[in-house]
């Protein structure tokens, strides 16, 4: 069986152009593809941070060191300039080539530039005080931790799924 897991991303970056008239795709710096190891051409989805679209097509190799992030054709009527995505590739391998795979994450800056190579999906970008990372705790109101019953149910959750054996998991 063949599993679907994240090969790389491209974590907030800032649209820097869309293009209805364009024909279809998402035009990215070729620098920042292949920091997240992602080809032209290659499927991706894209994540708008700004609005909540989320929506899929295919990559186009942007200038070199541009920071260029392009969308281009119908997808302009979901992302706008200024908007922050989040450009994310998918692999697909059986449980062992899974086991061996690292993920790719670029972290940018407000001008597309990379700030931080990764291999975690879960991280937040370095020094960015208005994110938090999926790994850490969250803090419900006025810092206090989140309500017990909620916090301990998914506490509970994710103790089950870390002790589940994956060769247990249904296929």
């Amino acid at each position: 069986m063949l599993r679907t897991v994240m090969g790389g991303k491209i974590h907030r970056a800032t649209v820097t152009q869309a293009d209805l008239h364009y024909v279809g795709s998402i035009t990215v710096d070729e620098d920042l593809l292949d920091a997240a190891g992602i080809l032209e051409g290659e499927q991706v989805h894209v994540v708008d941070i700004t609005n909540g679209a989320r929506l899929e097509t295919y990559t186009i190799a942007g200038e070199r060191g541009s920071g260029v992030i392009g969308i281009n054709g119908a997808a302009a009527h979901l992302v706008s300039a200024g908007d922050l995505v989040i450009i994310i590739s998918y692999q697909m391998g059986t449980d062992a080539e899974i086991a061996e795979h690292t993920p790719k994450v670029v972290h940018v800056d407000g001008e597309n530039r990379i700030v931080k190579l990764g291999d975690d999906a879960a991280e937040a970008v370095p020094g960015a005080a208005d994110q938090v990372s999926a790994r850490e705790p969250q803090q419900g109101p006025g810092g206090s931790a989140p309500a017990a019953q909620g916090a301990s149910e998914h506490d509970r959750t994710r103790a089950l799924i870390r002790s589940s054996p994956r060769s247990s998991w249904p296929s």
